[in-house]
């Protein structure tokens, strides 16, 4: 057995971290060599008592190193090592970065240049419609988002990436095989063509209490800086907020409706000393390195890119479209299109999940 397979079997152990991992490596020097020591040895390592040592002495008979492999290889994913290129380099920087990564795309160098965004699962359209503005421009930019997949909120922020024509990155809180929530399926699929589906746990783990936040720490230690789109009091976004805090990363709120319960949260952080957030130029001015693409507003004038099945006059209406909220007038007149057509055209965009329609007859990309 080599060390690397000696750590994916040492992530398969319940209840030996990364802290934990670090401490048995320093002590032994070699991954390998952890799984062939005796108790006696196991229990003199700091932070492991005879309950761990037992479960590390007995590896061979509770885990299934050649089953996880093959699932790995079958499901077109790859493991990612600390010690790997590909493995991000602000995640190296915090203090129980993951012993190794499940992967199902490519992370790229330039994903050092990332921004996490985040917010509640329990959203409203001006929170839904906030994060995918903010998201495409940040990705008309050349930065990655960074999202835990889930409904809501991270939804939008990938979307809004993708829409943008950017890089997006989801960090699951469960087995790299399992979809959650399970009408994400097409968007994991879009998320790992155009950036990477990411997590540290093995295959079929289900996501629970435990796992989720120890999700949003990959989440806030990967990225340069967090924003908080939309978040009650009790959200689990602020634990995300106060891990890239704790990591010495920019937090960001943007603000929201003063009567709206969803927006407290973020009012909360603003008030503590996070930096409000109203588009993206709050973000690039506090990070100069990243005005990597278009400058602020030109994500919307980007050359108009052909989708398939879609008919010339819907094709017309949706180059049209962003990620803001237009009134059917606006997108008449910049159409060029009679009023029945353009009707039409978005009755065949909506029904193609590729437009949306906001109270107010207003109209966006999805």
């Amino acid at each position: 057995m080599d060390a690397r397979e000696a750590l994916v079997v040492l992530n398969l152990l319940e209840g030996i971290g990364p802290v934990r991992v670090r401490q048995l490596l320093e002590f032994f020097g070699d991954a390998a060599k952890v799984l062939q020591a005796n108790r006696s040895a196991l229990v003199r390592v700091k932070g492991i008592g005879d309950d761990l040592a037992g479960t590390i002495v007995q590896w061979q008979s509770t885990t299934d190193l050649a089953g996880e492999l093959k699932r790995v290889e079958e499901f077109g994913a790859r493991l990612v090592f600390q010690a790997d290129d590909e493995y991000p380099e602000l995640l190296r920087e915090i203090y129980d970065p993951p012993i190794l990564l499940y992967v199902k795309g490519r992370l790229l160098p330039g994903d050092k240049n990332s921004i996490a965004m985040v917010g509640a699962r329990r959203t409203t359209h001006y929170g839904q419609d906030a994060a995918r503005k903010l998201a495409y421009q940040l990705a008309g930019h050349g930065v990655t988002v960074v999202s835990g997949g889930a409904r809501g909120i991270d939804s939008a922020s990938h979307q809004g990436a993708l829409s943008g024509k950017g890089r997006t990155v989801a960090v699951l809180g469960n087995g790299i095989n399992i979809v959650y929530p399970a009408e994400n399926a097409e968007l994991y699929g879009r998320i790992a063509d155009n950036g990477a589906v990411i997590t540290q746990f093995p295959f079929n783990r289900k996501g629970d209490k435990q796992s989720f936040p120890i999700r949003n720490r990959i989440v806030a230690g990967m990225t340069l800086g967090t924003v908080v789109v939309e978040a009650d009091l009790k959200s689990g976004s602020l634990i995300t907020a106060n891990m890239a805090a704790d990591n010495n990363r920019q937090v960001f709120a943007v603000p929201g409706r003063i009567d709206s319960p969803q927006s407290r949260g973020c009012h909360n952080l603003i008030r503590n000393g996070a930096a409000l957030c109203e588009n993206a130029d709050d973000i690039l001015t506090e990070f100069e390195h990243l005005a990597l693409g278009q400058a602020p507003g030109q994500a919307d004038e980007a050359e108009p890119v052909p989708l398939a099945n879609l008919t010339e006059q819907e094709q017309a209406v949706f180059d049209v479209l962003d990620a803001t909220e237009q009134p059917i007038d606006t997108i008449i007149a910049q159409s060029g299109l009679p009023t029945p057509t353009v009707s039409v055209a978005l009755l065949g965009l909506e029904m193609k999940r590729l437009a949306k329609q906001l109270p107010g007859k207003l109209f966006t990309r999805r």
